[in-house]
């Protein structure tokens, strides 16, 4: 093992350790009892069921984190992936075909690897809280359409960056082209192709909430093309709402759940907030911001799969690999990259949360109603058993949305 391995090894240790210690520090920080900003709507007994809620998740996420590690590391250092890089050699002499198949396999086997953790969290820890509503027949059937779809639209996708690679002068710059256009073009998709798979849409009836909607839409500059219901109650309790679309064809759609469990002007609120997102520019944002990284990330790639570079021949030695190529490359770098991606998440995520607070604000300013932003965000917390003020470290790592005290909180202070 090179000098590369040795810091891949250390800074995946320190991300477990990183991840340990705040998940410590999240179940001490958690509240004994209902904070005042709660104003009454978590009373005692949901408070208790969201620690016990959060202690077992905790412990099954550090679990999972140290199976997934260990997993890694022994196929690591036992040699797993010179040999089966060997092995999809042995099965073709298309070098587009070998990375597919090697791509492929490790795909597969993560996927293996977690399916029993999705399973034992959605019937045991989710149905043990009474949040779970899928059933083995949905659970196993949104499997094989994930699958499905992943071999759809991923084999293409991998093929072309594996050949770009393999062939294009200045493949970092091509790749990056192909990857942005790829995703453009599948985020455009995706709501009339890809969701319906998953749950179904359905126009949401006229009526008073209807018009409100459409009205909030006119008022902030922001006509809507269709409102959605999404049956989300087929798999869980959890109550959501996003938005889709580009340009004139926006779309909402709102969980069934989210209908059931608010008021319209809680409703209005949560769609004024994400309206607020797109007409403070922060969706644009987001996707130039994305577009830049992934130009950064495909320039070291190209670094991680020359094959007349040092940095190439230095990574996949770390990982016993003796042939540099596109699909090894890709895999070692993405190890590699690891810290880098948390580091940079950070950011994100602290970006993030500023564009929450902004966009709670318009919510509040559209709308007229702090209070209705307020109500709908202490009873989505409470359904969700969430905890109200979480650590600061487990906020800086992991959330993209502010603790829910420092929401309602500065929502008192909107003018």
């Amino acid at each position: 093992m090179n000098y590369l391995a040795f810091i891949i090894v250390i800074s995946l240790f320190v991300l477990w350790n990183l991840e340990l210690i705040a998940t410590l520090l999240n179940l001490k920080v958690f509240p004994s009892t209902p904070p005042p900003e709660l104003g009454g709507l978590m009373e005692q007994e949901n408070l208790d069921k969201a620690r016990a809620y959060l202690s077992v998740n905790s412990r099954f996420d550090i679990l999972r984190a140290s199976v997934s590690l260990a997993i890694l590391l022994a196929f690591w250092w036992l040699g797993g992936f010179p040999f089966l890089d060997r092995l999809t050699r042995s099965l073709s002499e298309h070098i587009i075909v070998i990375g597919l198949i090697f791509l492929g396999t490790l795909f597969l086997a993560q996927n293996l690897i977690s399916l029993p953790f999705e399973w034992y969290e959605t019937f045991v820890i989710e149905e043990k809280f009474g949040f779970n509503k899928s059933t083995p027949a949905t659970f196993a059937a949104d499997r094989v359409k994930g699958l499905a779809l992943a071999a759809l639209l991923g084999l293409p996708l991998a093929a072309g960056i594996l050949w770009i690679f393999q062939e294009v002068p200045n493949a970092w710059l091509w790749a990056w082209a192909f990857v942005t256009a790829f995703q453009l073009i599948l985020t455009y998709l995706a709501p009339s192709l890809i969701l319906p798979l998953f749950n179904k849409f359905t126009p949401m009836r006229d009526g008073e909430l209807k018009d409100g909607i459409h009205a909030l839409g006119v008022k902030c500059g922001f006509p809507l093309e269709g409102v959605y219901e999404i049956d989300g109650s087929k798999r869980s309790t959890k109550a959501n709402a996003y938005f889709t679309g580009f340009g004139k064809h926006k779309k909402i759609a709102l969980y069934d759940t989210l209908t059931e469990k608010s008021t319209k002007p809680e409703l209005l609120a949560i769609i004024a907030h994400e309206i607020g997102h797109f007409r403070l520019g922060h969706i644009r944002q987001r996707l130039a911001v994305g577009i830049l990284q992934m130009a950064l990330i495909f320039f070291l790639i190209g670094l991680a799969t020359n094959p007349e570079g040092a940095f190439a021949r230095l990574l996949h030695e770390a990982f016993f690999v003796r042939e540099i190529s596109p699909h090894a490359g890709l895999v070692f770098f993405i190890l590699l990259l690891e810290p880098v991606s948390k580091a940079l998440s950070i950011l994100a995520n602290a970006w993030s949360r500023k564009h929450e607070f902004e966009a709670d604000a318009y919510a509040a300013r559209s709308t007229g109603t702090p209070e209705a932003l307020a109500s709908a965000l202490r009873k989505l917390s409470s359904d969700h058993l969430s905890h109200p003020a979480p650590h600061k470290l487990r906020v800086i790592l992991d959330h993209s949305h502010p603790p829910l005290v420092q929401r309602l909180r500065a929502l008192q202070q909107v003018r």
